[in-house]
């Protein structure tokens, strides 16, 4: 079979043989795919320096299964540029995409969200929030979408409530939060809850409640295995003093 510049991003390379390329890629139409770009590495190829990751590309490719062999690749508009910790959000999200989704499993609209992520990121200016909320989809189209606007009871939330997030159940409001009771999950008020449902996270507070919420969650679904971007983040040299991250 042979696919014509299907719209995709790599979300990771590696050196294979010689000369050339096996690329984990991330396309519109076709989900998470397996590469081998021949010949890639070779000074006179097309693709040297075109296969960048956060780089929008049409991808061409043929074949079948989970390896198949791309024949062509060029850019789909200008890359999203990103350097510091943008790149390390960057590559925090092409680990979650590569982690969490099956082969051969599309979901345009996370593609088109993870293209928009990408180029908020290339801004430098809300990185933590376009994490979260890119965190929150994820989890969405993969079958394990947040409850943010009513509670386990089915009660709307109150925003100056105290909640218990359990995976699977939601939030559970806490008659007595002062009582500090131990929980089941994961203490979230009802401010960074509604806050998370509307994709308003300007308030640092609710940042932060927000990244414990979406790292407890996304931990379920990840299993033990670290995230090796999370790793690299927190060793990056302005990063080794300082007591909060991104990812």
């Amino acid at each position: 079979m042979r696919f014509a510049q299907a719209s995709g991003f790599v979300l990771h390379q590696r050196d294979y043989s010689e000369s050339s390329l096996l690329l984990e890629a991330y396309t519109r139409a076709h989900g998470r795919i397996g590469l081998i770009a021949k010949g890639a590495r070779r000074p006179s190829s097309r693709l040297r320096g075109v296969l960048k990751p956060f780089q929008a590309l049409l991808l061409s490719f043929s074949g079948r299964g989970d390896l198949m062999l791309l024949t062509a690749a060029e850019p789909d508009g200008l890359a999203s540029v990103l350097s510091g910790e943008s790149l390390y959000c960057g590559f925090y999200l092409n680990e979650l995409l590569m982690r969490l989704l099956h082969r051969h499993d599309p979901h345009e609209s996370l593609f088109d969200r993870y293209r928009a992520a990408v180029q908020g990121l290339a801004t430098g200016a809300n990185n933590e929030s376009i994490l979260r909320v890119f965190e929150k989809h994820l989890l969405g189209e993969i079958g394990y979408g947040l409850v943010l606007g009513r509670d386990a009871e089915q009660n709307t939330i109150d925003p100056d409530g105290f909640y218990d997030y359990v995976a699977d159940r939601g939030p559970i409001l806490l008659k007595h939060p002062e009582l500090r009771a131990r929980l089941d999950g994961v203490p979230v008020r009802g401010a960074t809850l509604l806050a998370l449902d509307a994709e308003r996270l300007d308030d640092p507070a609710v940042l932060r409640e927000a990244k414990t919420l979406m790292r407890e969650l996304l931990a379920v679904r990840l299993g033990d295995r670290p995230l090796h971007s999370r790793r690299l983040f927190l060793g990056m040299p302005n990063r080794r003093a300082q007591r909060t991250e991104a990812t």
